[in-house]
């Protein structure tokens, strides 16, 4: 089995050449070419996460993000956040959220807490 690290985008773009033939037929896990393509995606997929790195979503596109997946409206964040109020001031980020609708959110929701407590987008000035 002939595999190279990858170092540059040109090593990047071969492997992935590679790793593409084995997409339409995927060979079976534990044959040379099953191992093979384990290889080829842990080295690709090192390198994505080095030089592609993908960033958290902002806390608040979080909580919409998951309000449109479940069909919720903000009056349904009422028992996680609090008052319907408090609720529409940290969809419209006038009010960060406290650890306390942090934790709520992860575990009624199940919004990972790495993207809740990331530092939200500031408002743009008026």
């Amino acid at each position: 089995m002939e595999i190279r690290p990858i170092r540059t985008e040109e090593d990047y773009k071969a492997a992935l050449r590679q790793v593409s033939a084995y997409f339409d037929n995927e060979p079976i896990p534990g044959s040379p070419d099953g191992d093979r393509f384990d290889v080829l995606i842990t080295l690709t997929e090192a390198y994505e996460a080095k030089h592609y790195p993908i960033d958290l979503p902002d806390p608040v596109e979080a909580i919409k993000f998951r309000m449109e997946q479940a069909g919720l409206t903000p009056k349904d964040l009422v028992p996680v956040i609090g008052k319907l109020n408090r609720v529409y001031e940290v969809l419209n980020r006038k009010r960060p959220l406290t650890l306390n609708m942090i934790w709520k959110l992860h575990q009624k929701l199940g919004i990972p807490a790495e993207s809740l407590i990331k530092p939200p987008k500031l408002p743009l000035a008026a």
